[in-house]
């Protein structure tokens, strides 16, 4: 790995690329390629809509070209590819935008090249789908005319402290040298180091798990809250009370959406059931987490029945609406399950969010985002998405906003006071 003269490639430049080739760029020279027009014309403007890359440091960038012609990956000695591996409606793997790259790379590929995939994947699935689509377009011999790797990312979206740089990442090779090479290639910038799997299978294996793990916990905290509830206690004052031991794990219930915690979980359980074991554990918690947001609808619409309000034609607000909070991700938002539920009972939902692009809110699910200004005359509210913004609006502001004299007020991430909520008039659900 000599810097001056080794070439790398970044496919596909979302959350996870993008920071790659930036940080590689600072060493390597790097062509960043993806299929999105908009997307390249963007960042040659020195803009990132991901928010995970200061606009300075795209504006600066001197080796690093920007393209959308997979024709200028030719020369490129390593090339990194980190398209997302989403879910199709019945929660299958959908492979097809990692078949669709690794065609476009073997198409350009030079001998001796190394792959290295970072989207998350089921153990098995590089060496056992992704190499023969590289072989066929290619032409060449896999392990003697070209080489893979297996590194998954870890970015975590809106996240300011633990970076691309400040996390420990794990690297495998399809062979100990060419291993050797990737880890080396991704201690260069990995400022935390780097942990070096033994085979490529063990890399994607512990990919998956690393998100399958906080996937249950969340749903035990989740199934507790639902528990809670109907023993009329207070989720957060009993997890309060439990993290006083020092082991006790901090996880918060809520809906789990995203392109992580809330997809990988199904990558595994695919493959397991393909060996012939059928996941019980897993598929619990997914099931749990899954229905959550219905839960929150319904458990709204049972209070406003109960305060007398007449659910039939009224108007709920909905804060938030990306998948987590401070980051403008709307990847699988569970919050499009809630507006559905919301919509089922003739309720007509307005939806903010300062963070969610409208138009990627309007493309991707068909959903008209309001402006804050037009966030009034509402029968009750649900503030589903913890932003930093909507912390510093008082509950007497949100009380202006309602029309009714009893409205709910749901609290999904439990950032308010419950207190000053009910002394406002409200009627209080959380998690």
């Amino acid at each position: 790995m000599k810097e001056k003269n080794t070439k790398l490639a970044i496919v596909g430049l979302g959350y996870v690329g993008l920071p790659l080739a930036v940080e590689f760029s600072k060493h390597y020279k790097v062509v960043g390629y993806d299929k999105n027009i908009q997307r390249i014309n963007e960042l040659k403007k020195g803009v990132d809509r991901t928010k995970e890359v200061e606009g300075g440091d795209l504006s600066n960038l001197k080796c690093i070209k920007f393209t959308d012609n997979h024709h200028d990956l030719k020369e490129c000695d390593i090339v990194i590819i980190t398209v997302p591996t989403p879910v199709d409606e019945v929660n299958r793997p959908d492979l097809q935008p990692l078949i669709d790259a690794s065609q476009k790379v073997g198409e350009v590929i030079k001998k001796g090249a190394i792959v290295v995939y970072e989207s998350t994947v089921y153990p098995g699935c590089t060496e056992e789908v992704c190499v023969p689509v590289l072989e066929a377009a290619s032409g060449f011999k896999f392990n003697q005319e070209f080489f893979c790797g297996y590194s998954p990312e870890r970015i975590n979206p809106g996240d300011k402290l633990n970076r691309l740089t400040t996390i420990k990442k794990i690297t495998s090779g399809s062979t100990k040298v060419v291993a050797q090479i990737i880890d080396e290639l991704y201690a260069s910038i990995i400022n935390a180091g780097t942990w070096r799997a033994s085979s490529i299978r063990v890399a994607e294996a512990a990919k998956v798990i690393e998100n399958g793990q906080r996937d249950l916990n969340i749903a035990f905290v989740n199934e507790l809250a639902l528990i809670f509830h109907r023993l009329g206690i207070d989720t957060l004052e009993v997890l309060e009370a439990a993290g006083s031991k020092w082991n006790f794990m901090p996880f918060r219930p809520g809906m789990v959406g995203g392109h992580c915690i809330g997809v990988d979980p199904y990558y595994l359980t695919h493959k397991a059931e393909q060996v012939g074991y059928n996941p019980q554990v897993i598929l619990a918690g997914r099931r749990i987490n899954d229905n959550m947001a219905r839960y929150v609808a319904r458990s709204v619409v049972r209070m406003m029945v109960n305060k007398g309000l007449n659910v039939n034609g009224s108007t709920v607000g909905v804060f938030g609406f990306t998948f987590k909070e401070n980051c403008p991700d709307v990847r699988n938002s569970k919050i499009k399950d809630l507006i559905d539920e919301l919509n089922n009972w003739s309720i007509n939902v307005k939806i903010f969010d300062p963070f969610a692009s409208p138009l990627d809110v309007a493309r991707e699910y068909g959903i008209q985002l309001t402006e804050f200004s037009k966030m009034s005359e509402l029968d009750s509210i649900i503030v589903a998405v913890g932003h930093e913004q909507f912390r510093s609006i008082s509950p007497s502001d949100y009380r202006r906003r309602c029309r009714q004299i009893t409205p709910v007020f749901a609290d999904v991430k439990s950032i308010y006071d419950r207190n000053e909520l009910e002394r406002q008039g409200f009627s209080v659900f959380r998690l």
